[in-house]
């Protein structure tokens, strides 16, 4: 394995008219936010302050969301998949979600109305098991294709909420392709973050889900405004979405360096921001990391158009830093909260420690600006959803 860590950084004022990001915004996500907090398993995630951590790395703060406890499903991303379930139904029944809480859905009038919809999607496991939970509890059903390699523990996760779950043969964006084809053939509704020319509005939903976390964020921080945030990408609509949620709360100008980390066997973001050419790139084959939420290869345009014009730092890097992630998470120092994270959960604050701690990387940290003023924010994204592999990474190591 290259054990290097790659990166590209981009000058923010490089675009004259960026994109706009309203729509991932403050006001927008307090809508978000209201539905997520209408459904009874609703409670804020955890902001943890890792002080001892912070102190040792010569940083002003250190601060992780921790998503293992969403829902009870150990990972953000039933975040999207609620948001955009909720939206698709009130489509349906010609109203806002503003207007339509989980106690009205699972009403009987509505479900009435609705009648039965089948929800597919492709997933290495997390967004399927949000997608499945969602369905479950909306009295809905789902049809859950995973790619080949993917762990069982999650397969039998997503299979315990009801759905028709299964692993295929190829890897995950040939498993959206088939996804796609399944809801085509079967009258299904596709559920995917990854957008492509005529599928953009249900990605752009899921999206828009993911910014409850950062509303709470904000919440949780107080006065404290981060100048550094580190965020993890596989097709790049989680980073998009929470990206353009600073961007839109404190302004392009004034928004914190934001970088954007992936597994070097699945950077098609990075490859994207490399050839800076207007085109979108893609990685193929098997994706062979340990971060199997990040095994994406073909990034989401929407999110894309996102980190194009607000993110500043896109970085490759080995799977030895999401292990280091792990292991740092799961054994705090001094009084700092335990936080089990799973690969591609502690991608970030792996490589935050490995860029502080590395001295071969001190022209990489001088870059991005990391000093004793930073005040870096991670979201550690999952739990140990795969605990057997969980428990080798950090016992063995890579």
């Amino acid at each position: 394995m290259d054990k290097n860590i790659n990166s590209v950084h981009f000058d923010r004022k490089r675009e004259k008219t960026p994109v706009t990001v309203k729509q991932f915004g403050l006001a927008n996500a307090k809508k978000v936010y209201n539905f997520h907090r209408s459904f009874p398993e609703y409670k804020e995630t955890p902001l943890v302050n890792l002080a001892s951590l912070a102190e040792r790395l010569g940083v002003a703060s250190i601060h992780v969301k921790d998503e293992s406890y969403r829902f009870g499903l150990n990972a953000f991303k039933v975040l999207g998949g609620s948001y955009c379930l909720g939206t698709y139904i009130a489509d349906c029944l010609n109203t806002d979600i503003s207007e339509l809480s989980y106690e009205k859905i699972i009403s009987r009038s509505v479900k009435e109305k609705l009648g039965e919809i089948t929800f597919v999607t492709a997933t290495d496991g997390n967004h399927g098991r949000g997608i499945a939970w969602t369905a479950n509890r909306l009295g809905q059903k789902s049809v859950v294709y995973m790619p080949k390699g993917s762990s069982v523990e999650r397969l039998n996760n997503i299979k315990a909420l009801g759905s028709d779950a299964s692993i295929t043969q190829v890897n995950y964006d040939d498993t959206v392709r088939f996804a796609s084809q399944s809801a085509e053939k079967n009258g299904w509704v596709l559920v995917q973050d990854t957008a492509w020319e005529g599928y953009e509005d249900i990605p752009t939903r899921i999206m828009e889900g993911y910014t409850t976390m950062a509303y709470e964020i904000v919440d949780q921080l107080g006065e404290e405004k981060p100048t550094h945030i580190f965020l993890q990408a596989g097709v790049g609509a989680m980073a998009g979405a929470i990206t353009g949620f600073f961007a839109d709360l404190y302004g392009a100008e004034n928004c914190p360096i934001i970088t954007i980390v992936e597994p070097q066997k699945a950077d098609c973001i990075y490859k994207t921001a490399y050839a800076n050419d207007g085109q979108l790139h893609k990685v193929e084959g098997d994706m062979d990391t340990i971060m199997a939420g990040l095994a994406c290869g073909e990034p989401c345009s929407i999110g894309w158009d996102i980190l194009k014009n607000y993110a500043d730092h896109f970085i490759s890097m080995p799977d030895c830093v999401a292990a280091k992630g792990m292991r740092i998470l799961g054994n705090p120092l001094g009084d700092d909260q335990r936080i089990v994270s799973g690969e591609s959960g502690a991608a970030t604050l792996g490589f935050v420690a490995e860029a502080l701690m590395n001295k071969e990387l001190s022209d990489l940290k001088e870059t991005i600006g990391l000093c004793e003023d930073s005040r870096i924010l991670c979201i550690s994204t999952e739990g140990d959803t795969d605990r057997d592999n969980y428990r080798k990474i950090v016992w063995d190591g890579l």
